[in-house]
């Protein structure tokens, strides 16, 4: 469904300018001399052994669609940040900020602690269910009265006292890190027959090429990095965004191969402590997601595609709704607004005191 998808991209710009004024947001970091966040991961080596394969990814039983505990498979070794050797001409948008509000559900959900690798085991849990929330690509604000869940893009901070889910693009590359990429990391670039470029023409970003076991290895010692920031900042959970590429990767990519790569960042981030979320597909299986190691939904428009049922099969009530029309949120609210999060933005995902700014909750 990626392609009729509505996802909050056009505002990246203006969340660009709104976060630079906010001084949290990555458009500061040529000025500043900061690196930009996708170089500071550990630099992969072209061909690395494989550390995350699909039969390495987590499996459960049938009690895990609820945020009941899940065994972790092993994570790739933890990367260290590194100095980028360019930094991109062009300054990066920051990415779908989200963020939430309303009152946590009755009971929490089940911490879930992995079967212990080392000297210590870390342990993760899932956002409370039905659980307000608030997205903030456009600026990162003030969470309003009432928030408990908040998720934020990785060069945020996070919200104080609040469960806070960090955005990581990881299946494409971030807008303005093309050279970035190209400079360090061609080999991971999704090509053609020919060797172009493959470009997800709806958003102009670059595709990340996870097609084999090595390639996915190498990808989670770059992302990895970006985890290691979202842990080490506070976050609770990731956001791993565009997990849907392979649907418009030409043929390229295939969902076996995303649910594998989505397994390898799953097994690192819950190693460092961390829930993982299923962004949109609403297609995935509830198998292919238990593969894959997530542990919750991020849902854009289900509401507006009638594809809500499918995401709480797999996760029951721990998924995030958010919408960007008022029928879909009329229609997310009616159908399923006693038991999620469902929240309405503007598509710009602008910040308080935006002509553009629109939110309500349910």
């Amino acid at each position: 469904m990626g392609s009729k998808r509505r996802r909050a991209r056009v505002g990246l710009t203006a969340a660009a300018v709104a976060v630079v004024v906010l001084g949290v947001g990555i458009g500061a970091a040529g000025a500043s001399g900061r690196q930009p966040w996708w170089g500071l991961g550990q630099q992969a080596t072209p061909t690395p052994t494989p550390s995350v394969t699909p039969s390495d990814a987590p499996t459960s039983d049938a009690s895990s669609a609820l945020g009941a505990p899940v065994s972790a498979g092993p994570t790739t070794a933890a990367p260290s940040a590194s100095t980028s050797p360019s930094v991109p001409a062009t300054t990066p948008s920051p990415s779908r900020t989200p963020s939430a509000s309303g009152s946590p559900a009755a009971s929490a959900p089940a911490t879930t602690t992995p079967a212990s690798t080392g000297s210590t085991a870390a342990t993760w849990a899932p956002p409370p269910a039905d659980a307000g929330f608030d997205y903030q690509i456009g600026g990162v604000y003030a969470p309003p009265s009432g928030v408990t869940v908040v998720s934020r893009d990785l060069e945020a901070s996070p919200a104080a006292g609040l469960y806070n889910i960090c955005y990581v693009n990881a299946f494409q590359a971030q807008p303005g890190a093309e050279s970035w990429w190209k400079t360090n990391h061609p080999d991971l670039l999704l090509r053609d027959a020919q060797g172009n470029l493959v470009v997800d023409e709806d958003w102009n970003e670059l595709m990340l090429d996870f097609s084999t076991a090595a390639k996915r290895t190498a990808l989670t010692t770059i992302v990895g990095g970006w985890i290691d920031r979202c842990a080490s900042k506070g976050f609770k959970a990731i956001e791993p965004d565009n997990l849907d590429s392979f649907t418009r990767s030409k043929g390229l990519l295939t969902e076996s191969q995303a649910v594998a790569y989505a397994a390898s960042l799953s097994a690192y981030a819950h190693g460092k402590g961390l829930a993982v979320a299923q962004k949109n597909l609403a297609e995935l299986s509830t198998s292919n997601a238990r593969k894959a190691g997530f542990d919750f939904a991020v849902a854009e428009e289900c509401g507006t595609w009638n594809e809500c049922d499918a995401y709480t099969r797999t996760y029951g009530a721990n998924v995030i709704v958010i919408e960007y029309t008022e029928s879909g949120f009329t229609k997310a609210c009616g159908s399923h607004g006693s038991r999620l999060s469902i929240v309405l933005r503007d598509l710009a995902v602008s910040a308080p005191g935006s002509r553009t700014y629109v939110r309500k909750a349910c």
